[in-house]
């Protein structure tokens, strides 16, 4: 059923671009925050471990929303599948490490902390 196969296509694409660093609002909004949260949980563990977790989880969110993206659009628009090549992966990683190393100066400069460095109590 055609309907179905743009319909489900359409979610995911709408999904990976909530999650991909297209425009400054995803960014903000939906990426850094869950990459934040991501950063405290593994910091609760392992306190060192906050600045590493906060890029991969960044990172992360950044990757997937590009592969669900393109694989939502390949899904919407072709009569049938087409594999997610290593191109394609090469590409959206690249672009991926781009905002990554925003992320780290904004880490560097002191913008983004750990938990406790919010709120000092803890």
């Amino acid at each position: 059923m055609a309907w179905k196969r743009k319909i489900t296509g359409g979610v995911l694409a709408t999904v990976g671009y909530m999650l991909s660093p297209l425009s400054w609002w995803n960014d903000a909004f939906v990426n850094l925050p869950l990459a934040l949260v991501f950063a405290w949980v593994v910091s609760a563990f392992y306190r060192p471990a906050f600045e590493v977790s906060l890029v991969v989880g960044y990172w992360l969110t950044n990757v997937i929303g590009f592969v669900l993206m393109q694989k939502g659009a390949q899904t919407m628009l072709a009569d049938r599948g087409k594999k997610y090549s290593r191109r394609d992966l090469l590409r959206d990683v690249g672009i991926s490490l781009v905002y990554t190393g925003l992320i780290v100066m904004l880490l560097k400069v002191g913008v983004l902390k750990p938990f406790k460095g919010y709120f000092g109590a803890f």
